[in-house]
């Protein structure tokens, strides 16, 4: 064969991943390019911009909990369908579903733990069974556990990432509000502490009910924490809201949180404010 040939060179190209993923993907926020390995790496925060993404329930309680502490409660509760719903689907059907993406029984787990050594009830949101909504199940599991600190006298913990009240249940779904709030009442007048740490999201009627009623409210940074999203109020109002005006950050500015802590310092926080919050209580 000559210098120069006319057959074109045979190279094999390969268009896809055998299994469709490289790992490689643009964050939602700062744009720039990071592996999924970066991200578990970092409490699935952006090593770029530290963008704080969502955690399931089980990587929450695994992030705030004393290795081996937690003990769930009430795993037994189970939604019913008394409104016989329909949407696109039978409200059962999509229960179900639900169930098998999330692996757990209901948008809330809850029970007991040690925070930094400290015995706490704790109730976290999971995002993955039907966007973290309070059906009557929710709203049960919630106030037995608020009963739970009340009873042993332990502060409470409750981590919400929500899309709010769950259409499904209608008006049952909204007398949770109330039950929860009635609940946190008690517990206000036995003096016991109750901390809400908002994820983002936090919406809706979780937003207006227990989520807005701690004696500290954390927040993660970035977070989305609102009743109607924006596009919703800006359709009601017709007018443009400020930048970030529905962001922990726009938030903690307005006095509407107490303070914004990164997900790495989490844990050292809140067991720092247990202790604070429990010796002052002791020096009552």
């Amino acid at each position: 064969m000559g210098l120069f040939s006319k057959e074109k060179p045979k190279i094999k190209i390969q268009t896809t991943k055998k299994d469709g993923f490289s790992g490689w993907f643009k964050c939602s926020h700062c744009n720039e390019l990071i592996h999924k390995n970066e991200l578990d790496d970092s409490l699935s925060c952006c090593p770029k911009c530290d963008y704080h993404y969502r955690l399931t329930a089980n990587q929450r309680i695994a992030l705030l909990a004393d290795e081996g502490t937690f003990e769930e409660l009430f795993t037994k509760l189970h939604a019913t369908d008394p409104l016989e719903f329909v949407d696109s689907m039978p409200y059962p059907e999509r229960i179900e579903k639900a169930k098998e993406s999330s692996g757990h029984n209901e948008a809330v787990l809850t029970g007991r733990c040690r925070v930094g050594g400290h015995p706490i009830c704790l109730a976290v949101f999971d995002f993955s069974f039907m966007g973290g909504s309070m059906g009557s199940v929710v709203g049960e599991k919630l106030t037995r556990i608020i009963e739970e600190a009340l009873k042993r006298k332990e502060p409470l913990v409750i981590v919400s990432t929500s899309g709010g009240a769950r259409m499904q249940e209608s008006t049952l779904s909204l007398m949770q509000m109330a039950k929860t709030s009635a609940a946190l009442a008690k517990l206000d007048d036995a003096k016991i502490p109750y901390i809400s740490i908002l994820t983002n999201p936090t919406t809706g009627g979780v937003t207006a009910s227990f989520a807005s009623l701690g004696d500290i409210i954390m927040a993660e940074p970035y977070a989305l924490i609102c009743f109607a999203g924006p596009r919703v109020i800006e359709q009601t109002i017709g007018q443009k809201l400020p930048a970030g005006a529905q962001k922990a950050e726009f938030l903690l500015e307005h006095g509407m949180i107490d303070l914004i802590v990164n997900r790495k310092e989490m844990k050292n926080k809140l067991t720092e404010i247990i202790g604070y919050l429990q010796q002052e209580k002791r020096a009552i």
